[in-house]
């Protein structure tokens, strides 16, 4: 038995290159590489208002979609197809060195200069800096270093691992059965105990004045303060990603499902509070297909349309 142990046992090759080849099959084959950089010489295509959002409508870039919706700020849109490794494209890598969606271009930046933008908590953070009229980062000193505690939570730990799982669950090659059945455990297993941060938290449990104990004035409707904010609107994609269809596949169990969303009561009544706005429902269909679907004559959510649409 110690010796079919010991043959078992992984042992990394020499060069990280020699496991380049374990990687064929996945659904990012095509477009994953070890170098940074343009692929291709392209310029971005620029519209007429002053900011510029380049993006596609997955969970990261819905939530600076949400965020420009409900700012109620004019923007142009435009479709970053990732799949044809457009991101890779020079014009984007000038404003994203790290060839990920979102990026933004402000032409009226700071002293009116232009600013690229990368990463879509600082693009969020940049919006709201330069609208805090609209009050989505609180002035206030502790509320604010709560919602930023809640923003860098979405970019360390929520989105990643979410991610992680879905590529598991979904993307990774078919034929890795012990891969997937370690990836899909690893992940998802996080990405219950962060719902978990979430339900917590909504549920009323912890004060950020170091209590672990059940606050007084019980459940929160959001997450900082009583009130609407940035942390929100970053932290909804995810959790929507598990729970509509964008990890489901044929044969499969639905992702709610396999990860049990139904044991977060208080997750799924937040969810349903911020999918109820309007803003939220075309922010998340931003770049979904074209720059803003709902413009459409007869769409949902166009303005001239009477009532608006359930996610």
């Amino acid at each position: 038995m110690a010796r079919e142990e010991e043959k078992a046992k992984w042992i990394p090759p020499e060069r990280i290159e020699d496991l380049y080849k374990a990687t064929d099959g996945n659904s990012f084959t095509g477009i994953n590489q070890p170098t940074a950089g343009p692929r291709s010489e392209s310029p971005l295509p620029r519209g007429e208002t002053p900011f510029q959002l380049y993006s596609l409508a997955t969970p990261n870039g819905w939530k600076v979609g949400i965020l420009l919706e409900e700012l109620g700020i004019a923007y142009d849109a435009h479709v970053i197809n990732i799949g044809k490794g457009e991101q890779f494209s020079s014009g984007f890598v000038g404003a994203s060195p790290n060839s990920k969606i979102p990026a933004a271009v402000d032409f009226d930046g700071p002293g009116g200069e232009p600013m690229a933008l990368m990463e879509g908590a600082a693009i969020m953070l940049y919006l709201c800096e330069k609208y805090p009229d609209r009050g989505f980062c609180p002035s206030d000193v502790r509320l604010r270093s709560e919602c930023l505690q809640w923003l860098f939570w979405q970019v360390g730990s929520q989105g990643s691992m979410t991610g992680n799982f879905g590529h598991f669950m979904v993307y990774a090659p078919p034929g890795q059965v012990d891969a997937r059945n370690y990836g899909v455990a690893r992940y998802g297993m996080e990405v219950q105990r962060l719902l978990d941060v979430l339900e917590r938290h909504l549920a009323g449990i912890g004060d950020f004045r170091g209590s672990p104990g059940r606050c007084a004035s019980g459940p929160r409707t959001f997450l900082v303060g009583e009130a609407y904010s940035v942390a929100d609107m970053a932290c909804l994609p995810w959790v929507l990603m598990l729970r509509g269809t964008g990890y489901d596949r044929p044969g499969q169990p639905r992702a709610r499902d396999f990860l049990g969303l139904g044991r977060y009561p208080n997750v799924s009544a937040w969810v349903d509070r911020l999918a109820s706005r309007p803003a939220v429902q075309r922010g998340m269909r931003v770049c979904a297909g074209s720059p803003k679907p709902w413009l459409k004559d007869g769409h949902p959510l166009n303005p001239a349309t009477v009532g608006t649409s359930k996610l």
